[in-house]
Formats: structure tokens, C-alpha cells, sequence
């Protein structure tokens, strides 16, 4: 199959899956009295995360878990910068108080983790167990908060969906399961399928191996949560929009850089290139969400656009610097 057919396959398999996956996660969500942003940072945002872990995985079987390292900062940058400006381009955010007091400051709080244990130049054992220990902690306290809501609180969530997307007291909670299941499962297909024909593509251009990591499989392993957040945008589903980019920023670094790290057979070397540079832009791109989104409880359309053309400028620099 040539990398051509391989990227629209991948495409169109991550549309529909990301559509399943939106469907699913909105009728469970309303099915049970749960806030879909709360199913956004859980599900959803795990089941758009899949793709890193495959990646990670299998790089760190193949004794090149360094890769996984600058995957995972690559992405989270697509995730901060490119995805979330692009839907704040296409709408303004409006943002929640639990956003602002929960989501955002552990995001932020999981970025520094990852810097805090990186600084030493690997990951061991101990490290991958602290980020996993992150990640379930982090879970742990949004289905805290979310059981603490009270009926108001979710009546505002279920008013903000159209009459479309609630399923109401008919049909069965499998049914969203299973749309829930088989989009996971299609997006994980269409994102390998994707990268795979997206890395022959540069390579047969001449591209390094280095900038494929930090842009094709970056970009490419954060499709699902681009056609997700854009599909979820588009829908009016904002919450779970929003949901899916912060739990995914924050699943990447924990759970998913985390199993790498504990799958690997030995320590995980953090590649100069990424902790020098990558890494620290990272970090301040997660500690400048907070003030963005604080100052008027919004992202803006400017600020949106601002997101978009930093990440412009980051994949300029690294290319012009890395080629």
C-alpha cells in the first residue's frame, strides 16, 4: 500500500472513528448523570491517548523508548498549542470553575512532574511508577469532584447539548458502550496507519529521524484527539472538546509515558536535544494555559489564533534547526 493510500486510509478511519467515540462518550455521559467534560477527561481522553501508547510500547521494546520521550512532548504541544487554538479559533472557550481549579492546575502540575524527574537525564523504574501514580490520582479526583456536583451543575451541562445528541430515556447504555469501543478501536487502526504512511513519506524525502519524531508521529499520533476535539467543536459538545485535550495532555505524561517507561528493559535516556529544548517549551506552554485561561474565563478567537501561529513557529524553528 503506498503512503498516500495509507494516509487517507488512516484519515478516514480517525473520522469515524473520532465520531463513534464523540457519540458514545455524550450518551454514556447523560445515560449516567456524568458531566461530559468528565467523560472527555476519562475516556475519551484514554481512548484518544492509545495511539502514544502503541507508539511508546513499541519503541520501548525495540530498545528506542527515547523516541516515546519526545513523542509525548511533541504531542502535548500539538494538543496545547495547534489543537486547542484551532478550536478556540473555530469558537471561543468558555471555561468552568472546576476547569480553572482542578483540570488546569494538574495539567500544569503534571508537566512540571514530568520536568522535575527528567532533569537527571533518564527515567527508571521509580519515576514510571510516580507519573502512573499521577495519572491515577488524577482520575481519582474528577470522578471525586464529579460525584460532589450538584443537580444543577449537571442540568447545565445536559442544556448545553443539543436536543440531537441527548438520548434520553430510551435505548440501552451498550449501545454507547459499544460506540464507545469501536471508535476507540478504529481511531488506534487509523492513527497507525497514518504515521506508518506519513514516516515513509518523510523519510523518502530525505527527512530526519529526529524531526519525524517531534512532527510526523507527534502530529500523527495526535489526530484522534484533532478530529475529536474539531468533530466535538463542530457538534457543540465543548466540554468534552475541552476534556479530551486537558486529560490527554495529562494522560500522556503519566499513564502513557509511564507503562513506557515500565516497559522498557532498561532506563529511559532523555534525549539531549528534547530536554534542552522541547521539554522546557513544553513545560512553559502548560504554565501559560493558566493565565490564558483565567483572564475572562475564556480563550478567545485572537488567543485561539495566537496558540496556532506559536506552534507554526515552533515547527518552523524545528525544522530549520533539525534538517
Amino acid at each position: 500500500m503506498s503512503s498516500a493510500l495509507l494516509i487517507a486510509v488512516g484519515f478516514a478511519g480517525l473520522l469515524g472513528g473520532a465520531e463513534l467515540l464523540v457519540r458514545g462518550g455524550t450518551g454514556l455521559a447523560l445515560r449516567l448523570g456524568i458531566a461530559p467534560i468528565v467523560v472527555g477527561v476519562t475516556v475519551v481522553a484514554l481512548g484518544t491517548s492509545l495511539p502514544e501508547l502503541a507508539v511508546g510500547i513499541d519503541a520501548a521494546r525495540q530498545d528506542s523508548a527515547g523516541l516515546a520521550v519526545g513523542n509525548i512532548v511533541g504531542t502535548n504541544l500539538v494538543n496545547l498549542l495547534l489543537i486547542l487554538g484551532l478550536s478556540a479559533a473555530i469558537a471561543p472557550i468558555a471555561l468552568d470553575a472546576r476547569t480553572l481549579r482542578l483540570d488546569l492546575p494538574l495539567m500544569a502540575g503534571a508537566a512540571l512532574l514530568l520536568l522535575a524527574v527528567a532533569l537527571d537525564g533518564t527515567f527508571g523504574r521509580v519515576d514510571g511508577v510516580v507519573l502512573v501514580l499521577f495519572g491515577v490520582g488524577y482520575t481519582l479526583a474528577i470522578l471525586y469532584v464529579s460525584r460532589r456536583e450538584s443537580a444543577a451543575v449537571r442540568a447545565e451541562y445536559d442544556a448545553g447539548l443539543a436536543p440531537a445528541d441527548r438520548p434520553g430515556t430510551r435505548g440501552r447504555p451498550w449501545r454507547d458502550l459499544l460506540s464507545l469501543a469501536v471508535g476507540i478501536a478504529i481511531i488506534v487502526v487509523g492513527a497507525t496507519l497514518l504515521v506508518d504512511g506519513a514516516v515513509d513519506a518523510a523519510r523518502s524525502f530525505g527527512v530526519s529521524d529526529a524531526v519525524i519524531g517531534l512532527t510526523v508521529i507527534a502530529i500523527g499520533t495526535s489526530a484522534p484527539e484533532l478530529v475529536t476535539t474539531i468533530v466535538s467543536t463542530v457538534r457543540g459538545n465543548r466540554d468534552i472538546a475541552l476534556g479530551n485535550l486537558l486529560g490527554s495532555s495529562v494522560y500522556n505524561i503519566a499513564i502513557i509515558l509511564g507503562i513506557t517507561i515500565l516497559a522498557a528493559p532498561d532506563v529511559v535516556q532523555v534525549p539531549d536535544e528534547v530536554l534542552g529544548g522541547d521539554l522546557l517549551l513544553m513545560v512553559a506552554v502548560a504554565l501559560a494555559c493558566i493565565p490564558v485561561f483565567v483572564s475572562g474565563r475564556r480563550i478567545s478567537r485572537v488567543e485561539g489564533g495566537l496558540f496556532v501561529a506559536a506552534y507554526a513557529g515552533y515547527l518552523t524553528w524545528l525544522l530549520v534547526a533539525q534538517t
